[in-house]
């Protein structure tokens, strides 16, 4: 007899999900569908579905240390649940700023006058633009005029920001005289400049350095995106990794002559999304004075857990506090042991050499050397799958584990994903060796 003629109570059911942890009412839901496609059988794995929906902790071995898809950079931060001063001043009793705690320490990180915080390096040029240029023009390299991630288009958010986008140059060259051309007529409020993140031009190139545009007569912002902060990285132990030679860094860009810089919170400074605005006092008062910067600015969450990172990189204890910089600074001969151990436990895995990928748009092209595994066949669901889930790459009908992007504690998960993904291929697996 069909379950559509003796369907067991939309409450019963649902009581019979608990054990997936989801809200009854959530259960009641997934019930009331499982019995209306005649699928009660099948509740609980709709159940499991549903919660395999909502954010949970990975396992990140991938090897693309800041991983778009995955949250960019990992940060740990924990704040009890008590009032924190985010807009009140403990000197004078009355309200105040919520960019002065944090902004403080990024101002002096970068070496500049000021700094203030948003939600987002997107809305760091939006807010930038709207408050120094809306109703005049800017001045972009046609170079420079590009698409990042998610449909970001620089001629978009000048139009949305009220300023009008002044062309300048060519696509593959723009010398400093396109630029004194463009200023001249005295409609151009300011000179961005874009970092253009995972986008280049080789070959028959030229570029206008921030040194040049410095010499024009308007403000320069650059927008260098993926946040380094300086590239010397003096918080690391030896010199600057390889990868980084072409990256814009915040220190050094201010230095040679600009007005503002903008970037992203969550990539190369390791820390939780947001976007800075750094550079002359007077323009970030102008930011801050904006109606947009109030739409626009983050939450006392957000605030917290950049100035443990600020903080982090202000007392040199970036490689041991900022995840990011923890994972570049790894040395390979690490990895390359953690995957001998994780072999012993998992047979069928092979340790094998590989290369990482800083990702999120950070030195594109670049790559570091790491150390993994590699397991015959496309095991990449059956690891998803895994509680937690493990996230790996393929290649070539094999399944990889980079162990770069991986934390240590995490290496027991790892082993037990692999055999248990090995355990359910076609013809099963015994002791981490797949059946042949």
């Amino acid at each position: 007899m069909s379950t559509r003629q003796h369907p067991p109570s939309v409450d019963t059911l649902a009581r019979s999900l608990a054990s997936s942890g989801l809200p009854h009412t959530i259960c009641v839901d997934i019930a009331r569908a499982a019995i209306a496609a005649d699928d009660v059988s099948g509740a609980a794995a709709r159940a499991e579905a549903f919660r395999r929906t909502l954010l949970t902790p990975v396992v990140n071995a991938t090897g693309v240390l800041l991983h778009t898809n995955l949250g960019r950079a990992p940060v740990g931060h924990h704040q009890e649940p008590q009032p924190v001063n985010v807009e009140f001043d403990l000197a004078t009793g009355e309200r105040g700023s919520r960019q002065r705690a944090v902004g403080q320490l990024f101002a002096r990180l970068c070496g500049a006058e000021s700094a203030m915080i948003v939600n987002n390096n997107a809305a760091a040029v939006l807010l930038v633009v709207g408050a120094l240029a809306s109703g005049r023009s800017v001045a972009v390299s046609r170079g420079e005029s590009v698409e990042i991630g998610g449909s970001f288009r620089v001629p978009e958010v000048m139009e949305q920001s009220g300023a009008r986008l002044r062309d300048v140059g060519t696509t593959n060259r723009t010398r400093l005289a396109d630029y004194r051309r463009a200023v001249a007529d005295g409609d151009v409020a300011l000179v961005l400049k874009v970092h253009p993140s995972n986008y280049r031009v080789k070959g028959f190139v030229e570029d206008t350095s921030v040194a040049e545009l410095a010499t024009l007569g308007v403000p320069v912002v650059a927008d260098i995106g993926s946040g380094l902060i300086d590239a010397g990285c003096p918080w690391l132990s030896g010199p600057p990794p390889a990868w980084l030679a072409d990256e814009p860094a915040a220190v050094q860009t201010l230095a040679a002559g600009a007005d503002l810089v903008t970037f992203s919170a969550d990539k190369l400074f390791g820390g939780p999304q947001a976007g800075v605005i750094a550079g002359r006092s007077d323009l970030v008062a102008a930011c801050q004075r904006h109606p947009l910067a109030r739409a626009l600015r983050p939450g006392g969450l957000t605030l917290a857990a950049l100035q443990h990172t600020a903080l982090a990189y202000l007392h040199r204890r970036v490689v041991d506090e900022v995840p990011f910089w923890r994972m570049v600074a790894t040395p390979l001969a690490d990895l390359q042991r953690r995957a001998a151990a994780i072999a012993e436990r998992v047979p069928a895995a092979r340790p094998v050499s590989l290369e990482a990928l800083p990702g999120a748009g950070s030195a594109p092209g670049s790559t570091m050397p790491s150390f993994g595994l590699e397991l015959a066949g496309d095991h990449l669901q059956a690891l998803r799958a895994h509680d937690p889930p493990v996230v790996a790459r393929g290649r070539d009908g094999s399944t990889l584990v980079d162990l770069r992007t991986v934390e240590p504690a995490d290496d027991d998960h790892v082993a037990a994903a692999l055999l248990a993904a090995l355990a359910a291929a076609p013809g099963g697996a015994r002791n981490g060796q797949v059946a042949s």
